[in-house]
């Protein structure tokens, strides 16, 4: 109701409340204990309640987009989802056992449900690591991940994907799935089979030790009940990492699904009577009196109080969110009346003067965008009421976008773009091997030297990988540390995930780049904007290995980078030309606290490559492209795979005097940091940009970079080019993709072309 009144004032956007959904969290949070884990949906304020670790004015907070005092997002995320702080400002991680751990929910519906496996999965590999000793994550592995999801969002694969899972692995993860009969407007019998996701999950009720789930189930509004089955169910998973489905029903939503509408829209009448005699609400109130336990003056002053409490916190929460804004927009009006009485340009600063006189309970952005238009229009004038609003304009613009703009990225010393570099070293006894040996001495250098590195995926454990890069790993370092997966990408994710925002460092591998589309969303929507969302309180530095560009199929050639380009950003993305170059990233991303998938190049694995002395102690530098040779007349910049091509390339040209300057970027994400390609233009005056992708893609993406953002408008004599893939995927077969990649031949006529049109007699 609160939050409801807030929003349709004017004072908040949009809301959504746990009307309907309190009683089974206060059950909960009895059986919730320090260390434990929650991984929630946008719900979920009642527990933090109950717990004791937020107050009635975070709430208000959140809900006002107030980014100095929503302690969840820092006023990024919409109410109700909540994060607790992992990690303290220079990323240092936080004595996370002692604490009760709320990892940053997401809006996707079921997006919690890989990150849920994942932080479970972690008490898994605490409590079978003897090697990592006592630790600041863990009682023992006794910690419980606590997911709760609503009914209709189990339709979702990533509901089932995880349930799976979580059944294979034995991890500690308590679904909780909150049944309230609809998603949004849509009946139960439109969402799942049977009309009760316990029922249809039946199969997986565990018979005996270790071979399935627990799956329970009672009624939302039932307090005795649900303290009941909490407290039995969660101390048996504590002992043994039995997985649990708790399925809540008759559940109700007195306000419907958000403050966006009402439910008398799609209920019966007869369904919102129901909900009106069975709010768990009411029944708990009813229960306490059949008890004995209250009388109803008693109960009816609690709720007086609480409603008062309620009103109390929120106009604290207004006025602490509010008051600066108030002040800044007195001031501002002063400021542009004074403005009106000396300008030259006094039609336009009356209006907007009057604009900004009826704002009355305004947005920053309000204010700051009628500043901006007056600045646009005095553009040619000068006073000091005029270099105030300058001033004005300046600091905030500043301010608001170190509030929203910040934080994708690492920030802190532990950076991946802050890690010292070392560079590899060769005698004259380096020795010369094929690349996934460079790769296999390298994961056995960091099994042994990080305790808390693993490795997972599919066919990693016991055969090291389809490109061996693991080969013999398992059987030195046990298959708790090296181990296999099923083919469940999204999951896959998500147990890296978690991993990670509990201290350990997995590596997990994607077992070909075109299988990335199944990880896309927990990437896209929880790994890559974790950092960001929860305004740095939480990080996961986990890495995604796998491998793509050219090789042989459809889906086993994909070099999709425009994709990861476009959805990614939060997560760094390498795409190392060989295995030695990978080895030294991989190392700079294990001594970082960002994220990073790694792009190997699938046809390199048997290439022979010098291998360093110091293997497992180099670091590659991220962001800093590499100019493998160097030439006068023109640049092609390229990475990954198409080095080879482009070198090819190069030389064929050499051969027809056209001196080329090679350049490989090293990694998309960062780019060139350094202005290496803008130096290398400024020289050759011409550039062509190489890559797999498809037209339009990452080639389009480095010419953006250098022609737009870096000025290399500037040094152009002839057009840029970019040489990509076509449009199509790539067929099988050494003919499908000679037509369908770019190959040596074809980046040899499209600089001859250039060169050509510059100098036709040569």
């Amino acid at each position: 109701m609160f939050i409801r009144k807030e929003v349709l004032t004017g004072k908040a956007k949009f809301g959504v409340s746990d009307d309907g959904k309190e009683l089974f969290q206060i059950a909960m949070a009895k059986a919730f204990k320090r260390g434990d884990f929650r991984a929630d949906y946008y719900r979920g304020h009642t527990l933090l309640l109950a717990l004791g670790i937020a107050s009635l004015e975070d709430m208000f907070a959140q809900l006002y987009a107030d980014g100095d005092n929503d302690p969840f997002s820092g006023g990024r995320q919409m109410n109700n989802h909540h994060a607790t702080r992992f990690v303290d400002e220079e990323g240092n991680w936080l004595p996370l056992r002692e604490l009760y751990n709320l990892s940053s929910d997401v809006s996707t519906t079921a997006g919690q449900m890989a990150r849920g496996l994942g932080l479970a999965f972690a008490s898994k590999v605490y409590r079978e690591s003897a090697h990592l000793g006592d630790t600041q994550f863990t009682h023992n592995g006794n910690e419980v991940c606590f997911c709760i999801i609503g009914d209709a969002s189990t339709s979702e694969g990533a509901f089932w994907e995880t349930v799976n899972a979580a059944g294979v692995v034995q991890a500690p993860l308590a679904i909780v799935v909150a049944d309230d009969g609809y998603g949004i407007s849509v009946p139960t019998r439109y969402q799942t089979t049977k009309e009760s996701i316990s029922t249809v999950l039946s199969g997986f009720q565990e018979e005996k030790p270790g071979d399935g789930i627990d799956i329970y189930k009672v009624k939302g509004w039932d307090y005795a009940a649900l303290c009941n089955l909490f407290k039995r169910g969660i101390e048996k998973m504590r002992r043994t990492h039995t997985p649990a489905v708790y399925h809540i029903e008759e559940l109700t939503q007195p306000q419907g699904h958000s403050t966006s509408g009402s439910h008398e829209r799609y209920k019966s009448a007869e369904r919102l009577q129901w909900e009106k005699d069975f709010d768990c609400n009411r029944q708990f109130k009813l229960w306490i009196l059949a008890n004995g336990l209250a009388e109803e003056e008693e109960l009816a002053a609690i709720e007086k109080k609480a409603a008062q409490e309620v009103k109390e916190a929120r106009a604290r929460a207004w006025k602490r969110y509010f008051s600066p804004i108030e002040a800044t927009r007195k001031d501002l009006e002063s400021t542009l009346a004074a403005i009106v009485a000396e300008t030259a340009q006094k039609e336009t600063l009356t209006a907007l003067h009057k604009e900004f006189k009826g704002l009355i309970t305004p947005f920053q952005s309000e204010m700051f965008r009628i500043v901006r238009r007056a600045l646009f229009a005095l553009r040619n004038e000068d006073s000091p009421a005029i270099r105030k609003l300058k001033d004005y304009a300046s600091s905030t613009d500043q301010r608001m976008k170190g509030r929203f703009s910040t934080h994708l990225y690492s920030e802190t010393p532990k950076s991946a773009l802050k890690v010292p570099v070392v560079a590899p070293q060769y005698s004259a006894h380096s020795a010369m091997v094929n690349g996934f040996e460079v790769l296999n001495i390298f994961f056995d250098k960091i099994l042994d030297q990080n305790p808390n590195f693993y490795a997972f995926g599919e066919d990693v454990g016991k055969i090291g990988g389809v490109n061996q890069g693991l080969a013999g790993l398992q059987e030195k370092y046990g298959e708790k540390r090296v181990f296999d997966t099923g083919i469940r990408e999204w999951t896959i994710v998500g147990q890296a995930l978690g991993m990670a925002m509990r201290g350990l460092r997995p590596m997990a591998e994607i077992q070909y780049l075109d299988y990335l589309i199944y990880a896309y969303s927990p990437l896209s929507d929880d790994v890559a904007t974790l950092r960001y969302r929860s305004n740095a309180t939480q990080c996961a530095p986990l890495l995604i290995r796998t491998r793509g560009h050219r090789l042989e199929g459809i889906w086993h050639t994909g070099s999709p980078m425009s994709v990861l380009l476009g959805g990614l950003r939060g997560i760094y993305i390498l795409t190392p030309r060989n295995m030695v170059q990978a080895a030294g990233m991989y190392n700079t991303m294990l001594r970082s606290d960002d994220p990073a998938i790694l792009i190997e190049c699938l046809n390199g694995y048997r290439l022979k490559e010098k291998l360093p002395d110091n293997i497992g102690d180099y670091t590659v530098p991220l962001g800093q492209p590499e100019v493998l040779r160097e030439g006068e007349d023109i640049t092609i910049v390229t990475y990954g795979s198409c080095v080879r091509i482009a070198d090819a390339a190069a030389d064929l040209l050499k051969k027809d005097g056209i001196s080329v300057e090679l350049i490989d970027v090293q990694t998309l994400m960062p780019f060139d940091l350094t202005g290496a390609v803008l130096k290398s233009l400024q020289k050759t005056n011409r550039i062509v940009f190489l890559d797999e992708d498809l037209p339009g893609g990452a080639s389009a993406f480095m010419m953006q970079q250098v022609i737009d953002v870096r000025g290399g408008y500037r040094f152009l004599d002839s057009q840029p080019v970019c040489i990509s893939s076509t449009a199509h995927r790539t067929p099988y077969g050494t003919d499908g993709d000679y037509w369908s990649k770019p190959n040596v031949e074809d980046v040899y006529e499209e600089v001859f072309r250039l060169m050509h049109e510059a100098e036709p007699g040569r």
